[in-house]
């Protein structure tokens, strides 16, 4: 169900994007209700459009049918956040975030692998962390940049919603404390801006315990040959997912803030370990 939700949501950004005429720094939009294209339960809509709805990232919102579909349309600025995050030496790559209903279909996917935790690293505003707890996962979001993390404390305590926001050096935590059982990370980060340093450490720290035959990692990737060295396929990811022993269980496609005027998006890899 959700590789056909993630094509109507990649199709709709697409005519998006061919009619939005706004000049904000980000945009994004949320159905307003369930549909045959989104066959999503209404109640988790409603958390999705809170979380949009109490995020100071967002300055304006405004209705909009796009291809039939009413939706309702977010606008924001990041330029701040982002300026801050890029303060950090051991930080991976400046807050862009993928859209919230991306997020909520990327957590969905990782339960439909059953699995009961979600530790997303590099976290920026919280939202996948977010939405894993919308869908009764338990949520941990780990965030180096303590803005970043004043900001999901604000969201958590302007929707009730607790996402358990860490902030912390992702490479130094000490994942024990979670006492997780069988979890699924999202890395945060591109290979090729840091992304495969952190991602390196949290795999060698699963590799020598008992989680190793019992957790997902998830990359964020990218098409661009701009960014891809080597010619790497996963997105760039395929050198790093060789040489620890990952296999390839599924990629989706979603649209993220930095793909909207793009005809691909980011393509999401998830791995378990061999």
């Amino acid at each position: 169900m959700f590789d056909q939700i993630a094509k109507n949501l990649v199709m709709l950004k697409q005519e998006f994007f061919k009619s939005y005429a706004g000049h904000s720094h980000i945009q994004e939009f949320i159905p307003v209700s369930t549909s045959e294209s989104f066959p999503i339960n209404d109640i988790h809509l409603e958390f999705m459009h809170d979380f949009a709805a109490k995020n100071p990232i967002y300055h304006n919102y405004y209705e909009q049918k796009i291809a039939g579909i009413l939706c309702k349309v977010y606008e924001g600025d990041i330029n701040e956040y982002w300026l801050n995050s890029i303060k950090h030496g051991s930080s991976c790559q400046p807050f862009y975030p993928t859209w919230i209903l991306s997020a909520y279909i990327a957590a969905s996917i990782a339960k439909s692998f059953d699995y009961t935790e979600l530790v997303d690293i590099g976290s920026g505003d919280g939202r996948i962390a977010y939405c894993a707890k919308v869908l009764d996962l338990q949520s941990t979001s780990i965030e180096i940049d303590d803005v970043l993390v004043e900001l999901q404390n604000t969201i958590l305590t302007e929707t009730k919603i607790n996402f358990n926001p860490i902030c912390t050096d992702a490479i130094e935590f000490d994942y024990s404390l979670l006492n997780l059982t069988r979890p699924v990370f999202f890395i945060g980060g591109l290979p090729q801006m840091g992304g495969d340093v952190l991602a390196t450490n949290i795999i060698e720290k699963i590799s020598t315990t008992h989680l190793k035959n019992n957790t997902c990692i998830v990359f964020a990737g990218t098409h661009s040959k701009r960014q891809l060295s080597d010619n790497q396929s996963e997105g760039g990811w395929s050198s790093l997912i060789d040489k620890h022993g990952l296999k390839v269980i599924k990629t989706v496609s979603l649209p993220t803030i930095w793909t909207f005027d793009q005809l691909i998006d980011t393509p999401y890899i998830y791995t378990e370990f061999t």
